[in-house]
């Protein structure tokens, strides 16, 4: 099986589901594959880990020794993982990588925006959310909660993977900044309130704003990070993807140091285009010491990649939450 050069479209990712090369148990579901991915499906079980590892050319399996593993959780029938510890989960989808085929991950945008921090592992890899060519194997996703304690169940949907052909070969990029100036009421951005109820993942508009999070309203623009405390805020560019692009997002300084800007970046063809101006929406955590964030200070970078193909759906149909957005909750929110 070949493809053109790029990230492959949705009828390509389909044409992979039909050929046997991305399988599952339990099938696959229509609206698991996106314009430029495919979400991935929690298993019926979690593994709760005294720490994160990497399985570094052993089978993910054989890593869960008792120095490692603390105990196993049912998710048949819906179970909460805790803020500040860690999951292991098997994941329902299986795949095998043809020969110049190589696959990414990064979390969804709703799993970013709820502070639940996620990674993908795969038997034998040494990194995480990568998979080579060759790869024939299960999935795994590494599961930690940061703010909210969650309730999960199998098939919720935290991870997505793009499938590349060939080498990554960015096209251009973009730079963006944050946004410091009154939005929408005022607002500039929210802060995550702490010791809040279970969110339940597949519970969509069912969780009061207020309950989770606290509104931040624009100061002289600027904003002061407190350390550890997690926020969202917008870009102060609005982002256009055009439908035979597709990006991810990167930090424009990893030596800052002082915050981190996102934990869910992938950008599909489409968004924004149309006529439908969108922002990035940032998922921001203050680190070590409080740092004063100003309106338009750098704090991202798009980089974009050439598709495969056009997709046949681009971002902006159906199941796109967040095409047009401004300042943004994810979909739990109501």
């Amino acid at each position: 099986m070949s493809f053109s050069s790029g990230i492959l479209a949705d009828h390509q990712i389909e044409t992979l589901i039909a050929e046997g090369f991305i399988s599952s148990d339990e099938g696959l579901e229509a609206l698991q594959v996106q314009p430029a991915s495919l979400d991935l499906r929690l298993g019926t079980k979690a593994y709760r880990l005294r720490a994160s590892f990497l399985p570094n050319g052993r089978a993910v399996e054989d890593c869960l020794t008792d120095d490692v593993l603390m105990h196993t959780i049912d998710l048949t029938d819906g179970a909460v993982l805790e803020t500040g510890c860690v999951y292991l989960v098997p994941l329902q989808e299986t795949i095998t990588l043809p020969t110049g085929l190589t696959a990414t991950a990064n979390p969804k945008s709703s799993t970013g925006r709820i502070d639940v921090f996620v990674r993908l592992i795969a038997d034998g890899v040494s990194r995480f959310d990568g998979v080579p060519d060759g790869y024939s194997g299960p999935l795994y996703a590494e599961v930690s909660p940061r703010t909210y304690s969650v309730l999960a169940r199998p098939g919720d949907r935290l991870l997505q993977m793009r499938f590349r052909s060939g080498k990554h070969t960015p096209t251009e990029t973009l730079d963006f900044s944050v946004h410091l100036e009154p939005l929408q009421d005022g607002l500039i951005g929210y802060r995550a309130r702490r010791h809040s109820r279970v969110l339940d993942l597949s519970k969509i508009g069912g969780h009061p704003i207020r309950d989770y999070w606290e509104p931040v309203y624009a100061q002289n623009s600027r904003l002061i990070l407190d350390p550890d405390e997690f926020y969202i805020l917008a870009s102060k560019e609005f982002v256009t993807i055009p439908v035979d692009r597709a990006a991810e997002m990167a930090p424009i300084a990893p030596d800052l140091g002082e915050f981190r800007a996102h934990y869910a970046g992938f950008f599909d063809p489409g968004f924004g285009c149309e006529g439908v101006e969108g922002r990035a929406v940032l998922e921001v955590r203050g680190r070590d010491v409080p740092f004063v964030l100003e309106h338009g200070q750098p704090v991202g970078r798009l980089v974009y990649e050439v598709m495969s193909e056009n997709p046949r759906s681009p971002y902006g149909g159906q199941g796109s939450n967040y095409q047009g957005q401004g300042l943004k909750l994810s979909k739990h929110f109501g």
